[in-house]
């Protein structure tokens, strides 16, 4: 199975259960606090992904190491 088929399977996933729960038949709806915090969820989700990819990215051209060598032997 390829990365982009495990994500996708675990995005199938998650929304479904979120889609179970937000979209419950009215007599099986959770509490009221509940279903505020569940609504925006996905948003929240999405936000701390690009939180957390910002971060990442940042943090790994920060730290990039540079390599003399292949720079030498790029220019000749």
């Amino acid at each position: 199975m390829t990365k982009l088929a495990q994500w996708l399977c675990g995005l199938a996933l998650l929304g479904s259960a979120w889609a179970a729960l937000a979209l419950a038949p009215p007599g099986l709806q959770p509490p009221g606090p509940l279903r505020q915090a569940l609504l925006p969820l996905p948003v929240y989700l999405l936000v701390a992904f690009g939180c957390y990819s910002l971060a990442t990215v940042g943090y790994r051209l920060a730290t990039f190491n540079d390599c003399e060598e292949a720079a030498a032997e790029l220019q000749e």
